[in-house]
């Protein structure tokens, strides 16, 4: 085992919860396969040194196993709805925690565009005339604590409501239990409709007062808007550097997952649990 040197390695406590998510290897099934040459824990450590620093994946310290044993399992996992299934599974742990359901029936959705590297080919980007940003838009859905449920990346061209449909669909289809959605203005018109006819979700909208001016705390819209600043603390994630979508959505909810289990490895109370106080001098992130 190699010495755990690096701020993104898995502490004792946060492997054993990551452990015990991932699936059974395949020498240890009755359809068998070849022993794995690398111990799992490396791994996920490698994978989530990338993510903390934004290193190429070739660029990887030699300490951790091979860049493209590395990048396998990421993949693999993530075609597999293995990572999916972690982010859900840490998510309800902590929501038990709080005192909550396991499951959301709340949440609230909110798009980010962000600029995308020489590696992201011209089919998967797009230009973002009101950010004036050339890249990929994340669009994500939170609970009403912040906790990620799904991500979803577009060319920053499409518009939020458009990309919508699919983000909600794709929600209707993992957590069957949720009853609505909070948004912000760029979700209203015919999609509130269309939500509730098609998918039977309840589309509601907070737009900002007509006569606020600067820096406001606007209800439900700050949760998600928090969420994809955590998100952001990841070097990674400050550009879009994958070739695909569904590595750049995996690789965010990795960032989720580090954030998560970070949290529930904690001996005292999680700041997930405490109440935000909506006050002039406290901003959403010291709320919490």
């Amino acid at each position: 085992m190699r010495q755990r040197r690096y701020p993104s390695d898995t502490t004792n406590a946060e492997w054993a919860l990551i452990e015990a998510l991932l699936p059974t290897p395949a020498c240890d099934t009755a359809a068998g396969g070849r022993p794995e040459k690398h111990p799992r824990r490396e791994i996920v450590d490698a994978i989530r040194y990338v993510v903390d620093t934004g290193c190429k994946w070739r660029a990887l310290p030699a300490d951790y196993p091979p860049w493209r044993t590395v990048w396998g399992f990421m993949a693999r996992w993530a075609a597999a709805g293995v990572i999916g299934q972690i982010r859900d599974d840490l998510a309800g742990r902590i929501r038990r925690e709080m005192g909550k359901g396991p499951r959301a029936v709340a949440t609230v959705i909110d798009s980010q565009s962000v600029k995308a590297a020489e590696t992201v080919g011209k089919d998967s980007r797009g230009y973002d005339a009101g950010k004036k940003i050339n890249g990929r838009k994340r669009h994500m859905v939170v609970d009403t604590r912040g906790l990620p449920l799904l991500v979803m990346v577009t060319p920053a061209s499409l518009t939020d409501r458009d990309a919508a449909r699919e983000v909600l669909f794709r929600l209707r289809l993992m957590h069957p239990e949720i009853t609505i959605v909070w948004a912000d203005s760029a979700y209203a018109g015919k999609l509130v409709d269309w939500a509730k006819k098609h998918l039977n979700l309840t589309l509601k909208t907070v737009s900002r007062p007509k006569d606020a001016s600067g820096f406001i705390v606007l209800p439900r819209r700050w949760v998600v808007e928090r969420s994809l600043a955590w998100m952001m603390h990841a070097r990674r994630h400050a550009r879009d550097y994958e070739r695909l979508v569904q590595h750049s959505e995996t690789l965010i909810t990795w960032a989720a997952i580090t954030l998560m289990t970070k949290r529930l490895a904690r001996k005292g109370p999680t700041t997930w649990s405490k109440k935000p106080k909506f006050t002039a001098d406290v901003l959403p992130e010291q709320a919490f």
